[in-house]
């Protein structure tokens, strides 16, 4: 009974120090989601000709949702500052659009990170058009609201997961216009990283 009792409570401790031992945020993080619907936005059209305006969304907890275009082009970002935030003057190089739903990932109840599937359209070397997606991590919080990563949606059959890895292990302490974002897992003719402005 002694022995049982003592590799009880070996077995015990070695388990509390394996969860004591773990980085931080790696067991805390969850995913919660929402669609995301530009017909039940509020939409201001553009002026120009390529400028197809911007569209006012909510999504989780009421954080806000931005979204502009042009181009054939989206941009998304996040939180009350959402149109002054860098994520709204970031895009992928290629011609793209808008997914239908949102994953968010939280630490305690509070999203750190937001994961859309963009669609893509990338030309090949014949010139004929190759369908894409592309999973668009981006930072939340005061800190900066921005790109931390990218993910082929249709190379990497854990794309989502790959994803997650992403904002679990860089979001959170991601420098924004300092920090360059990461691109994780396989990348097919149809992923395309993000727009170079040439800045």
């Amino acid at each position: 009974m002694r022995t049982l009792a003592k590799r009880g409570l070996f077995i015990a401790l070695f388990v509390t120090g394996a969860v004591l031992a773990a980085p931080v945020g790696v067991f805390a993080a969850e995913s919660s989601y929402t669609d995301f619907d530009l017909n039940k936005c509020r939409h201001i059209p553009g002026k120009e000709a390529e400028d197809y305006g911007e569209w006012h969304c909510k999504g989780l907890q009421g954080i806000a949702v931005y979204m502009s275009a042009g181009d054939q082009r989206i941009y998304v970002s996040y939180g009350k500052n959402a149109k002054d935030e860098l994520a709204a003057s970031q895009t992928l190089a290629s011609f793209n659009g808008e997914g239908g739903r949102i994953e968010w990932r939280l630490e305690k109840g509070k999203p750190f990170a937001a994961i859309m599937r963009w669609s893509t359209t990338v030309t090949s070397d014949k010139g004929e058009p190759v369908r894409g997606s592309v999973l668009v991590v981006t930072r939340l919080g005061a800190g900066g609201v921005c790109h931390v990563g990218y993910v082929d949606g249709v190379a990497n059959k854990n794309a989502n997961e790959l994803a997650r890895k992403i904002a679990d292990e860089h979001a959170r302490k991601f420098v924004c216009g300092k920090d360059k974002p990461i691109v994780l897992g396989e990348q097919g003719p149809g992923f395309s990283g993000p727009y170079d402005s040439g800045k």
